[in-house]
């Protein structure tokens, strides 16, 4: 067994390189993972989905009063062209009450603590000409703090467009302090359009092949760092499972899905679920595995679905001695769209406050074989269980309770 635990963490290590979605670098961990499948003896394909990308051309971001300073700034992708001087407002949470006896702020860059759906609708009502968001800690510098490329959402692009910048904790500090009058911004942005693909592998059932359950993680990265913790680890696990079941099939089909662009909005699980719309309703069941393996930390389980879920998968932690913090909550991973179209999700992690996602020390060094092993072990035996029931001892039902908490997290209002 300790093997497994190994052949897991050889494949981070493997994996274990910048491959933001739709750049040949994801495509390269596309293949590490379908040759792992060949070598096994297995079969995959890889289905290709389009995805909106960007490129900003002709930045400048320069303070002019009270005093004279270029600032380093990362735009938002999809969020337009800007060329002219602007006043400056730093408006907290941008909630309604931030903004108390303030009607328009057509000429104005808005500074808020992060964004959010009503924070841009606000900005959007009352005309902001740009928005700022502040990102990393008091003492990071350029040089150490990391800016993640993004894209402003589709959903909030329902409210209008607005051009938004990312900045640094200490330069977003500097603006307020310095109390800054006066901003000059020119960006012009190219729409362009890249392709990321899914990876699929499917075990077919032995009794009823009919219903399947689907196993997912995402294999792409932001675009800084190894992005070995997320989610390197989860791809690995999944390819343990693979490998676990090509040898011993289930009752039911397993569909193995390795998703694409998923730092990016969930784009992969998005465009699988949309584009087999009735294949997703003989899903009876997801296990996503989102951050595993890590040295230190616990091990979480959110379960997305009703109480016949949660009691299923609390007994049988209690019956194997796995301890786990179960929480019942929308998985912020690639089981979110499959939840999304009722499917009940299963999200397996582990988390630590010992390593760092989303940033350049998301590294190797944080990770053990031994606890691979462990949740590769736990998973396989929960799936077996599951997949080889007689009857599935849940429903493929999704409560009110999580239809809403679905609808506040893709920001349905």
């Amino acid at each position: 067994m300790k093997q497994r635990g190994k052949d897991q963490y050889e494949l981070v290590k493997k994996l274990s390189f910048v491959r933001y979605g739709g750049t040949p670098e994801e495509d390269r961990a596309r293949e590490i993972l379908a040759n792992e499948i060949f070598k096994a003896g297995g079969t995959c394909e890889a289905l290709p989905f389009p995805i909106k990308a960007y490129e900003n051309e002709n930045l400048l971001f320069e303070v002019t009063a009270p005093y004279e300073k270029t600032i380093h700034v990362l735009p938002y992708g999809r969020s337009g062209d800007l060329d002219g001087e602007f006043g400056f407002f730093y408006a907290g949470d941008g909630k309604a009450m931030d903004y108390a006896g303030i009607d328009s702020l057509e000429n104005s860059v808005v500074l808020i603590n992060a964004l959010t759906y009503d924070a841009y609708k606000i900005l959007c009502e009352k005309k902001a000409a740009a928005f700022l968001t502040v990102n990393g800690m008091y003492y990071q510098s350029e040089k150490t703090a990391d800016l993640n490329p993004r894209s402003i959402r589709y959903e909030f692009l329902e409210n209008g467009r607005i051009p938004g910048f990312m900045l640094i904790a200490r330069d977003a500090m500097e603006l307020v302090r310095r109390k800054t009058k006066r901003i000059r911004i020119r960006l012009s942005q190219r729409e362009i359009e890249r392709k990321s693909h899914n990876l699929l592998a499917v075990i077919p059932g032995t009794a009823s092949p009919e219903e399947s359950i689907v196993l997912t993680a995402h294999y792409d990265s932001v675009a800084v760092g190894t992005g070995s913790w997320d989610n390197a680890t989860g791809s690995a696990n999944l390819m343990y499972l693979y490998k676990t079941f090509l040898s011993r099939p289930t009752r039911r089909t397993l569909r193995f899905l390795w998703c694409g662009s998923e730092e990016q909005g969930l784009l992969g699980s998005h465009a699988f679920v949309d584009a087999n719309p009735e294949l997703v309703e003989s899903i009876r069941l997801c296990f996503n595995f989102d951050m595993c393996g890590t040295i230190l930390g616990s091990n979480n389980i959110k379960i997305t679905g009703g109480d016949d879920l949660y009691s299923y998968v609390d007994q049988y932690c209690k019956e194997v001695g796995w301890s786990a913090d179960l929480q019942v909550r929308v998985h912020s991973s690639d089981s979110a769209p499959f939840a999304d179209r009722g499917v009940p999700s299963i999200g397996i992690s582990r988390g630590t406050k010992s390593a760092e996602i989303h940033t350049r020390h998301d590294v190797l060094a944080t990770i053990s074989a031994d606890e691979l092993q462990k949740i590769g072990a736990f998973s396989s035996a929960l799936i077996e269980r599951t997949a080889n029931s007689i009857v599935l001892p849940v429903k493929r039902e999704m409560p009110e309770s999580m239809k809403k908490e679905l609808d506040r997290y893709f920001q349905r209002h």
